[in-house]
Order: structure tokens, then C-alpha cells, then sequence
């Protein structure tokens, strides 16, 4: 009978429970030891796989603990950094760090006697934390307690996946993430965090790897950034989307922009963004700055981009240096460039859609959104966007005047702007079901707050059933929905059809439920997809906190691997 091997983490755990692996140690009172014997346990368990055994980190990823400089100066912000999690530049002896971590999931007690075991280690300054400190900087985070952290830390279990397929766990996120890109060998994944961060996730070994840092985005230093969008192009560079609020005067901008990678690094990862793109218009009014966010190449070989509202249903604002215009030329509109020019500018190939958080084309090269409405209960859209022949205007959506297919006029808000004499707005895919409907009934096009995010076209290389069909994921509400239920937290399979008279309806059906904020979808080959989720709860009427969620994979049984 063999013998039983004892794990790595056993293997740690010896050898710091030895000592022999730490420094600098000075004789303590039983209580300190105490608590340094517990925290050198907890080290081993949960920080050693980033901060190594001797506490040197990883150059240029992972900062030392050991002899560290930033220690001493920073208590209440290395509790902060545990509890919370750490995501912002900070300097270690001299060198620049800009990796994520996540919060830890310890409570009060442990955290204290972990960082008692850290800063009496390795040289550092010495001292000893308590739980009532800890609890202390903890009731200032996101996560007001232990209690609420360790409720919304927990990955809810995979829905039952569909007759004929296998749904799986792929890996959990490094930080919140918003696209997935690859180059479709189904060899790895490149995985865009919110903040600018992109790892490459090698699918083999399951690992992150991160190869762009925040603060590799020249022009963007001194404030922070948002990524809502990413494409690789056949050349294998990286394209991807910012959004920057500029406190400028008289008004508050909205700095956008597109950044494209020129250089490879040694494991021939795209590295170096550089500018391609950038623009301005007057920042959001209240929390409605939706910026750009989806970047696609068409079947055309144009590079489209969606560019989101800056109201919730086209008011003013009452603040002026917000600006009190509504919406501008540029927003709530979808924009198309040429990728080989050298001073691209923007060609507006779509108006009147309010937050189109992704662009899909189907099998006959129509172009799709899929957009976010606003806090009235009107529905969620899915429009078929036409582009302009050269010098023609293009069509309008709707947006603000006219929401999904409800009677021309009617108004959501008192401030809905009036329509001009001779507006002619394209209505949106009307949904007849039987998933994703308003009270039942069909409705232009989803039901509401359920915010259409991922959207993929699935072709002939797909099982009968699924084939020449959109599947989209829906994040879920972030608001009430009117009648207490929850919204979106799924993924729906959606059939387009257009009618002799140019009107295109949709047939949706319910493939995965629920899930935990499916934000994007992303091919891998022959019946395989990923899905990325943001975070880790299946509903909001539970009010969980967020935590960076994980990448599923959904596959067809048939699919070979």
C-alpha cells in the first residue's frame, strides 16, 4: 500500500513552523509569540504562493515583505490591503507595483495575528495587531464585516448545463474583468480587468499570467481609468477601449479613447499600448457616464465601437460644470473607423442607442447591439443596425424620445426630450419569446434592468438547435425591478427573423441559469464557448458584496477537445 505524500502546503506549513526560513525575529511575550505561531500558519496557508516562503515576492509583480520600506509608514492601509484587497500603484524599496489582490477571506482575528506574524518578520518594524483594530479599518470597506465578506465569497454551483453539452469551471479571477480576446487556438485567453490590467490565462495550466500593467497606458497617469473593451486583431495586437473623467474647467470631461499594442513580449504576448485614438465630450450626468465600451472588427474589416449615453433618458443635469446639453453628437451611438489609418476618425454608423455594451454580426453579416436601458421600466434593446451608404445620415434608434417599441410620444420622464417634425426612428427586435419577456407578454426587446452584456453568434460549426443563433448573457439588475423579482443572472439563446417588411422579431430561449453576472462571451473553436463572470452572486434582492468573479466553459459534448 503506498504511502500517502504529504501536499505542498504541508511541506510550508513545516518549514515555517521550524523557523528556519525566518529572520530577524526578536524574543516576545507569550502573547505576541502566540499570536506570531498562529499568523506564521495562516501565512503559509493563504500568501505564500505570491509573497514566497522568505517573504521576497515577485520582482515587478509581487511586492516583498521582507525589509520592507512600505510597512512600517502604511499600517492601516496593510489592514485595508487584507480585508479589501489592494488595487493601486505603491512603491517597495524603490521599485513600482501595480498588481491586483484580492480580499482576504480571515477573519478579524486571523488578519491581526497574520500581520503581527509579517511585522515581526524578515526585519520588518515589529508591533502587534488586535482584532478591534482590524475590525475597525474592516467597518470603513466595502465589506463591513468578516461576516459580510465570507457570505459573498462563496462561488454559487454551476447550473445544469443544456441536453448535449458540458458546463465547467475554467479559473477564478485575479480581479473584476470586463472582455475576453484570443486568437482562437483555444490555447489561451487574454482576460481585460476593469482598471486596465490584462492577464493571459494559458488554458492548459489554468495560471494567470499578467502582461499589461495600468500604468503602461502613456498619457493616462495621475487618474484613474476604465476598460470596458477589447478585440485582438489577425496580427495578434491588442485593441482596447478607455474612459477618463478629467476634472477640467468650465466642465468636466469625459477623455475616450483606443489604445492598440505595437510590441510582443518573450513568451510573444502582446505588450506596449500606444495610442490610436482619443477624444472628448462633457462628462456623464450623475452615475450615467457609460462611455465607450465594445470594440469590434466587422466582416468588412472596419473596426466598430459602441459609445454609450451620458444621461439616463436625455436630461440636462442641474450641474453645470457637467454640462446641461443632454446627449452630444458622439454619444448614444455606434461608431465605425479604419484600423490602417494613421488619423482615424470617427464615422457614426448608428444613432438613438443608449448603451449598447456589445456588437455581434449574424451569419449574413447584419450588425447587431444589444444595449442597457435606463432606470424607467422600459425594456432592454436589441437593435439591427444598418450602416450609412457614403454621405447618407444614419438611422436612428430612438434614444432618448422613444424607448423600445412603446407609442411614438409617450414619455418616460417628464424631461423626455420631443422628437423633431419628421423623425423617423428604427424600432428595435421584438421579443416573443418565451424567455427574457416583459409581464409574459413580447416586448422591444428584453425585460427590464436585465442588462444585455456578452453577445456571440453561433454558426454551422454548432449543434442543430443551436446553430445560426445569438447567445447572450445578461449581467442582471443593478436597481429594483418594479415587481420584486430578480432580472437578467442568465444566459439566452436568441433567433433573430426578419420579415417581408424589413421588421426583424426574435425567439429567445433560456440556456444557462443562474449565473453569477455573465458580462461577455467568447468563442474557442468548434461548439465550445467561455463565459466570463464578474462576480460571484446569483441575484441582487440577496445585496452580497462583489468579489472578481471566474471564466466558465460551456462545450458541446460532440466538440473535440
Amino acid at each position: 500500500m503506498p504511502v500517502p505524500q504529504p501536499s505542498w502546503r504541508t511541506i510550508v506549513w513545516l518549514l515555517l513552523l521550524g523557523g528556519s526560513l525566518v529572520t530577524g525575529q526578536a524574543q516576545t511575550a507569550p502573547d505576541l509569540a502566540a499570536s506570531i505561531s498562529r499568523g506564521r500558519v495562516l501565512f503559509a496557508a493563504d500568501c505564500v504562493l505570491c509573497h514566497q516562503v522568505t517573504g521576497r515576492g515577485t520582482p515587478g509583480v509581487y511586492p516583498p515583505l521582507a525589509g520592507s520600506d512600505w510597512l512600517a509608514p502604511n499600517r492601516r492601509s496593510a489592514i485595508e490591503a487584507v480585508v479589501a484587497g489592494l488595487n493601486r500603484e505603491l512603491t517597495v524599496l524603490g521599485r513600482a507595483y501595480h498588481g491586483q489582490m484580492p480580499a482576504q477571506i480571515l477573519n478579524d482575528a486571523q488578519v491581526a495575528d497574520v500581520l503581527t506574524f509579517v511585522y515581526n518578520s524578515w526585519s520588518n518594524p515589529g508591533g502587534t495587531f488586535t482584532a478591534a483594530e482590524v475590525a475597525g479599518v474592516r467597518s470603513t470597506t466595502g465589506f463591513k464585516t468578516f461576516e459580510a465578506l465570507k457570505k459573498a465569497s462563496g462561488f454559487q454551483p454551476l447550473p445544469h448545463a443544456p441536453e448535449g453539452f458540458v458546463l465547467s469551471e475554467v479559473a477564478h479571477l485575479p480581479d473584476f474583468a470586463t472582455r475576453l480576446a484570443s486568437d482562437g487556438t483555444g490555447h489561451h485567453l487574454y482576460v481585460l480587468g476593469q482598471a486596465g490590467a490584462v492577464w493571459r490565462l494559458d488554458l492548459s495550466t489554468h495560471q494567470f499570467r499578467q502582461i499589461l500593467w495600468p500604468s503602461n497606458y502613456p498619457g493616462l497617469h495621475g487618474a484613474e481609468f476604465q476598460t470596458l473593451g477589447m478585440t485582438l486583431d489577425a496580427q495578434k495586437h491588442l485593441w482596447i477601449t478607455f474612459n477618463q473623467r478629467v476634472d477640467s474647467r468650465p466642465l468636466v470631461t469625459n477623455e475616450v479613447g483606443i489604445f492598440r499594442t505595437a510590441a510582443f513580449d518573450k513568451q510573444g504576448d502582446p505588450v506596449q499600448p500606444e495610442l490610436w485614438f482619443r477624444t472628448h465630450y462633457p462628462y456623464g450626468i450623475g452615475p450615467y457616464n457609460h462611455g465607450i465600451s465594445d470594440i469590434r472588427f466587422g466582416p468588412d474589416g472596419q473596426l466598430y465601437v459602441s459609445s454609450g449615453s451620458r444621461t439616463d433618458g436625455g436630461e440636462a443635469g442641474t450641474a453645470p460644470n457637467l454640462g446641461t446639453m443632454g446627449e452630444v453628437d458622439i454619444t448614444a451611438t455606434v461608431w465605425r473607423f479604419d484600423p490602417k489609418s494613421t488619423a482615424p476618425r470617427i464615422e457614426i454608423v448608428a444613432r438613438g442607442i443608449r448603451n449598447a455594451y456589445s456588437l455581434g454580426w449574424d451569419g449574413s453579416g447584419h450588425l447587431f447591439t444589444v444595449s442597457n436601458g435606463p432606470d424607467a421600466h422600459a425594456g432592454e434593446e436589441m437593435d439591427m443596425v444598418t450602416p450609412p451608404v457614403a454621405g447618407a445620415e444614419p438611422e436612428h434608434h430612438g434614444f432618448p424620445f422613444q424607448l423600445g417599441d412603446t407609442p411614438a410620444g409617450k414619455k418616460w420622464y417628464p424631461y423626455t426630450p420631443v422628437a423633431a417634425d419628421g423623425m423617423k426612428f428604427v424600432m428595435p427586435v421584438l421579443n416573443q419569446g418565451p424567455a427574457g419577456l416583459l409581464d409574459g407578454k413580447p416586448t422591444a426587446t428584453f425585460s427590464p434592468h436585465s442588462s444585455p452584456a456578452g453577445l456571440l453568434w453561433l454558426g454551422d460549426d454548432w449543434p442543430a438547435g443551436f446553430r445560426n443563433s445569438f447567445l447572450m448573457g445578461r449581467f442582471g439588475n443593478l436597481i429594483g425591478t418594479g415587481n420584486g423579482q430578480d432580472s437578467g443572472f442568465d444566459l439566452l439563446k436568441v433567433t433573430p427573423e426578419r420579415h417581408p417588411d424589413g421588421s426583424w422579431t426574435a425567439t429567445t430561449t433560456t440556456v444557462l441559469s443562474p449565473l453569477a453576472r455573465p458580462i461577455d462571451i467568447h468563442p474557442a473553436g468548434r461548439g465550445r464557448l467561455f463565459i466570463l463572470e464578474y462576480t460571484r452572486p446569483t441575484d441582487f434582492k440577496g445585496q452580497l458584496g462583489w468579489l472578481p468573479g471566474r471564466i466558465l466553459e460551456l462545450r458541446a459534448v460532440s466538440a473535440a477537445r
